[in-house]
């Protein structure tokens, strides 16, 4: 595999075509999409189910879960709700594909990915903007930069922000994905496969990696940029059919933001319950690597991130070709419940 380097002018006028994509033909788009929205605003969905996820790399569902705030929105409507663990990006996007789920967390490159190959998801929230991958080695490990990864067993999630961290940051290096043997393992798997020494390395995933470095694993390579934003993420079909019940998850999420955000002690707590992690690994988690206060509207700033992680998709093999990242890039954000979000809306 070639190794690409991608210029700061090529990334320029790459985000500038996009925002020409975004403000000509794909604005015709969302402007359509927005009014079949706003047409259906006076409808009020009644019975049935929204089945949503949870996931422990996204603080945001569990609060919402633990406090009950969907199931006492939803009431009235009768619509019952089922939570539906994710354990990585790449399970939730299978399940919003197979349509098990309506609503899914997601890394913003997992949702590119998807979309790139022909999921009909949107992203139409933003839940946080973490620094939660990075490559660890076990403790006493020779290895104490990327470029010593040569030749060496990673294991990686693929289809998650640690395996796309894991191959910008062999890029960076000097290195491509064919100078490593990739282990493609779930988080968790990985995990124990580096305490076991199946493998030598781990792109890792937190909660999980902010309990590995308490157990003495170290981190030998960060880098916030490589990190892409939390999308919350939903169907298209859930988008266009239940409106409203998308604009009542969306409030939802910006009123845990809001609760998150003045209780990150609670926050921690509800993410060590659930994680099973000690309450000092969930607090590192929470007040030192998600950043909850972030813009909840998708837009440019997603864009510019995804952007730069497409082309690597092409070079991988993970998607056939760079025009169906354009195709999806032009056609991932809808940003019409983050913008009309109510956090108050929520009792």
């Amino acid at each position: 595999m070639t190794t690409r380097r991608v210029t700061a002018s090529a990334l320029i006028a790459a985000a500038a075509a996009v925002s020409l994509l975004l403000t000509g033909c794909v604005a015709g788009e969302n402007q359509s999409a927005n009014a079949d929205v706003a047409s259906e605003d006076a409808t009020s969905t009644q019975g049935g189910t929204l089945n949503i996820d949870f996931a422990t790399y996204n603080p945001l569902s569990l609060v919402i879960k633990d406090q009950g705030w969907l199931e006492d929105a939803l009431a009235e409507q009768d619509i019952t709700v089922n939570w539906v663990q994710s354990a990585g990006s790449n399970k939730a996007n299978e399940a919003l594909r197979a349509g098990a789920i309506d609503v899914g967390s997601t890394a913003g490159s997992a949702a590119l990915l998807a979309r790139s190959n022909g999921s009909p998801i949107q992203v139409i929230d933003i839940f946080s903007q973490p620094e939660w991958a990075a490559i660890v080695v076990p403790d006493g490990s020779a290895i104490t930069s990327v470029a010593d990864l040569k030749g060496k067993h990673v294991a990686a999630t693929k289809g998650t922000d640690p395996y796309f961290f894991l191959l910008q940051s062999l890029e960076e290096a000097g290195l491509t994905q064919d100078d490593v043997v990739v282990e493609n393992l779930q988080h968790a798997d990985g995990w124990a496969a580096l305490q076991s020494g199946a493998v030598d390395a781990w792109a890792g995933l937190d909660p999980i990696m902010a309990g590995a470095e308490e157990a003495g694993a170290k981190l030998i390579y960060r880098n916030v940029d490589f990190n892409s934003y939390g999308f919350l993420n939903a169907t298209e079909t859930f988008v266009k059919e239940k409106p409203d019940v998308a604009q009542t998850v969306v409030n939802a999420y910006e009123h845990a933001r809001e609760w998150a955000l003045a209780n990150p002690e609670q926050t921690a707590q509800i993410l060590s319950d659930v994680a099973g992690l000690d309450i000092a690994v969930a607090t590192k988690v929470i007040t030192e690597r998600t950043n909850l206060d972030v813009d909840n509207v998708p837009g440019d700033a997603q864009l510019t991130v995804l952007t730069t992680i497409g082309p690597i998709f092409v070079e991988t093999g993970d998607v056939p070709n760079q025009a169906q990242i354009d195709d999806a890039l032009s056609s991932l954000i809808n940003p019409t419940f983050a913008t009309k979000a109510d956090a108050s809306a929520i009792k």
